[in-house]
């Protein structure tokens, strides 16, 4: 068949009109969208009822449940419909817990005894089960709702040993760092998933921009710094929220036994019961191997030292291949992951050059910074934005005490880069109230009573006790502002071979109330073993009446104390809420000429002299 010119032509005609047809009427992609360098919600992406929700195990290169086979990391995926329809791919928010498939109750007995003599274990506890809980193909509901609709796809894994995963939980162990690693390289496309937890058939990540970020509160803050310090590429940035950076820190402190607040006697193997809820089967060996052993053989609750088992799960001594990003959010009052945690990470941070940002407010364990702040941070380094946030000359965002969470005050820096170390003495009285002052103090002596049995707020209070020393600056004329990390170094000898010693900073009058926030009160605190007065790592029985110099940070802290306030260096021995509870009766003396409180002041020894006159 053959056509004429004219024929031809009016082909090509209906043709290019039918091209031009299908162009003009087919739909836009749908993109994110950025204002004021942030990611906005977009409406196409809100609809939860289009989510696309399904989950796959991830296979690492380990195998801790002792079964011969590499474990496998549950993950679960949810993601705006538009990466399956029309072939979009986004950056990742994941995050990564042991809690997401339950938890263990809090039976009488599942904490270590914390009433004996120190140098003693204590007697032995109770082991309890988790029941497990949770059901395919959704680990997690959290942050969806933040960040899908925001342009994001928002990934989930159970760290090992708990819901669905594979593996043994080992509380800070080498493979809490390489399971969300992995998880990482399968988004990255470097790792193997697949549909069923033993099935081969494949998954892959086609959605992926290979550039992911990594938040989450408490230890679920801790597994983003974990597998940050793998250096593994296409983790970008890590928003950790009051994360555990050092389970020596979290459960010892300066050598000595110490409980995290509001957990007295849990320790780090209680902790792995509270969260193995992984395979049933698979229990009785992953007791056997990490708990019974690996976990008896490190803790040493005898003596409180550090050493190669605490040594290895501490994330400031891994943390040579670090390069993500890091916005850092803590609470100055937490007494459970306490303030050390986040500060340590962030200046070591800093010190290699990453990006870093630091958000602290003055409650207790969370608090994650306002939305905005992570959505730039996640803006910038998932999607590649110039938000210029990096280049921000404020690098500290600082709750005021009495003001809104969400309403930080910005600071060059923390600490306050005008801050001074301003060193006080202190005077008799303690009993009562002695002195803290810039005088030299003389040669004399002071001792207290240890009795666990009176509280530590009730010390404070008290006007006159035997139990506690208490030693005060004058009334201040005019607001005092501390930022950073205050110092202690107490002389002091001891009628026994061992003894807790307990420092509160506190501000006085103490003040109660519904309406007393915990900054009306306390400062800042901190706790030592006098035995460890030379290294963490080996300690020697006190000699009665022989004097021994014990030096140690309290935890950081970033407050404004008011006019007409005063702060007070409380010194004890034993703490109700935080160490063990021997009997009452050890004495210790504080040689005052020898002991010295240091404090981080805004504006140094100028502003203290002012605001002391």
């Amino acid at each position: 068949m053959t056509f004429s010119f004219k024929q031809n032509s009016i082909l090509t005609l209906a043709l290019a009109f039918s091209i031009f047809s299908c162009a003009q009427q087919a739909p836009e992609k749908t993109t994110p969208i950025f204002k004021d360098g942030e990611a906005q919600i977009v409406d196409a992406f809100k609809d939860s009822d289009k989510w696309l929700r399904h989950d796959l195990w991830v296979e690492t290169e380990f195998d801790t449940d002792g079964d011969g086979e590499p474990d496998r990391m549950h993950v679960a995926v949810t993601r705006p419909e538009q990466t399956e329809t029309e072939g979009l791919k986004l950056p990742i928010v994941y995050v990564s817990s042991p809690y997401f498939a339950g938890v263990a109750g809090d039976a009488p007995g599942t904490m270590w005894n914390v009433e004996h003599e120190l140098g003693d274990i204590g007697e032995d506890r109770f082991h309890p089960e988790v029941t497990r809980r949770g059901q395919r193909p959704i680990i997690s509901n959290s942050h969806i709702r933040k960040w899908v609709p925001r342009g994001y796809i928002v990934v989930h894994s159970s760290s090992p040993g708990t819901g669905l995963s594979d593996g043994a939980p080992t509380i800070g162990g080498k493979n809490e760092s390489l399971a969300p690693k992995t998880v990482i390289d399968w988004l990255c496309g470097r790792a193997k998933g697949y549909t069923e937890r033993n099935g081969n058939e494949e998954v892959k990540a086609f959605w992926s921009t290979g550039k992911i970020g990594m938040t989450g509160t408490s230890y679920n803050g801790t597994i983003p710094l974990a597998a940050a310090t793998t250096g593994v590429k296409g983790l970008e940035a890590i928003i950790p929220i009051a994360p555990n950076t050092s389970y020596y820190h979290y459960y010892r402190s300066n050598g000595l036994v110490r409980s995290p607040g509001g957990y007295l006697g849990e320790d780090i193997d209680v902790l792995y019961d509270f969260v193995h809820s992984g395979d049933e089967d698979k229990r009785a060996h992953n007791n056997k191997v990490v708990r019974d052993t690996e976990m008896m053989d490190g803790i040493d609750r005898q003596t409180g030292d550090l050493n190669a088992f605490w040594s290895g799960r501490d994330y400031l001594n891994q943390m040579d291949h670090m390069k993500a990003a890091l916005l850092m959010s803590h609470g100055f009052n937490d007494w459970n992951v306490m303030p050390e945690h986040s500060y340590r990470i962030y200046k070591a941070a800093k010190e290699k050059g990453l990006p870093t940002q630091i958000y602290y407010h003055q409650l207790g364990h969370g608090g994650p910074p306002p939305t905005s702040m992570m959505n730039r941070w996640f803006t910038k380094y998932l999607h590649g934005i110039d938000n210029g946030i990096e280049k921000e000359k404020n690098k500290a965002y600082i709750v005021r005490e009495h003001d809104d969470r969400l309403q930080p005050t910005a600071y060059l820096d923390y600490p306050n880069p005008d801050a001074r170390e301003v060193t006080l003495n202190i005077t008799p009285g303690g009993m009562t109230t002695g002195g803290l002052t810039l005088n030299e103090s003389i040669e004399t002596g002071e001792t207290l009573v240890d009795d666990v049995s009176i509280s530590g707020s009730e010390l404070a209070k008290a006007t006159n006790s035997k139990h506690r020393l208490l030693y005060v600056t004058p009334k201040l004329t005019g607001d005092l502002h501390i930022s950073g990390v205050s110092k202690i170094s107490i002389t002091l000898s001891s009628n026994k071979s061992a003894a807790n010693l307990s420092v509160w900073l506190v501000s006085l009058p103490w003040q109660e109330g519904k309406e007393v926030k915990i900054t009306d009160n306390i400062i800042t605190r901190g706790w030592a073993d006098p035995k460890n007065y030379k290294s963490l790592t080996d300690e020697e029985d006190l000699v009665p009446g022989k004097f021994y110099t014990v030096t140690f940070d309290l935890q950081p802290d970033d407050q404004i104390i008011k006019a007409g306030q005063q702060i007070g260096l409380m010194i004890f021995s034993s703490d109700q809420e935080f160490t063990l509870h021997p009997k009452s009766g050890t004495q210790l003396t504080i040689a005052l000429d020898k002991t010295k409180l240091t404090l981080p002041i805004v504006g140094g020894e100028e502003a203290y002299t002012k605001f002391t006159n």
